[in-house]
């Protein structure tokens, strides 16, 4: 696994969250049977798990700004750096004792990802990436899948949920894909759908209505592991748009193409 100063930092605090993360997801079955609420006890293990990637990151790199799901925008001294942080993705599945979930960390530097920590701890399932380094989970190097045909593709995608993105837009392109395709999958977490495309258990991956945390660490794992990410359009504003598609060369091209026929 790569052992820069950087990614040590970056470790050292996601597993340090992920503990506290854990223990709560341990109580999360218990209080499904009460009546104390388990969306305010989970809402409490997400800001509890940002306050301490927060104190942590800031302790070792105190001019780093951040963009942080709970507490938004927080400006560094040092402008080009900013960690982007998304302490709890995957919530409803954490809410529900349904273990994929994780938390993602990118360092984001002028305006590209150059080093990204996904951790599942439930799984102990930790995946990291620099620019230039490769991508691994725990020690073992990852690729993307090297398949060459949608028809052989496992591929991951996000649903709009209620309230949330266009419905109609993802029925036409789940009506074209769903023919083309060996299989879909869902997993609720696109931190973790991104992660595993880079280990090559999915062969692609589109969501639609991200925000930046929820893809910045999963965009610099899947480069690092030999694959392609873009936006909607095979442009590069993922972050700024809010739309993503990832695979190898193949995949993601031919199912981009797919996506824009619906």
């Amino acid at each position: 696994m790569i052992r820069s100063p950087l990614i040590t930092v970056m470790v050292q605090a996601v597993r340090k969250a992920g503990r506290a993360l854990a223990r709560d997801f341990g109580e999360v079955e218990q209080l499904q049977v009460s009546m104390k609420g388990p969306a305010d006890f989970v809402s409490a293990a997400d800001r509890k798990s940002e306050e301490t990637l927060h104190a942590e990151l800031s302790k070792a790199r105190p001019a780093y700004g951040f963009l942080m799901e709970e507490r938004g925008a927080i400006e560094g001294t040092d402008p080009a750096n900013t960690w982007v942080v998304d302490p709890l993705d995957g919530t409803t599945n954490f809410l529900h004792g349904i273990p994929i979930f994780s938390i993602s960390l990118a360092l984001v530097r002028n305006g590209v990802p150059v080093a990204g920590v996904i951790f599942n701890p439930v799984m102990d399932e930790l995946y990291v990436a620099e620019s230039g380094q490769g991508a691994y989970l725990n020690d073992r190097r990852l690729r993307v899948a090297a398949r060459k045909k949608l028809a052989d593709s496992v591929v991951c995608c996000g649903l709009p949920h209620m309230g949330r993105g266009s419905h109609e837009l993802f029925n036409r392109e789940l009506e074209k894909v769903q023919t083309q395709v060996s299989g879909l999958r869902r997993t609720g977490s696109a931190a973790i759908d991104l992660a595993w495309v880079a280990a090559g258990r999915f062969d692609a991956f589109w969501e639609r209505n991200l925000s930046s945390w929820d893809m910045a660490a999963g965009i610099i794992m899947v480069r690092e592991a030999g694959g392609y990410v873009s936006d909607m359009n095979d442009g590069d504003k993922m972050l700024e748009k809010g739309d993503l598609i990832a695979g190898n060369e193949l995949i993601r091209r031919d199912l981009l193409r797919l996506l824009k026929s619906a």
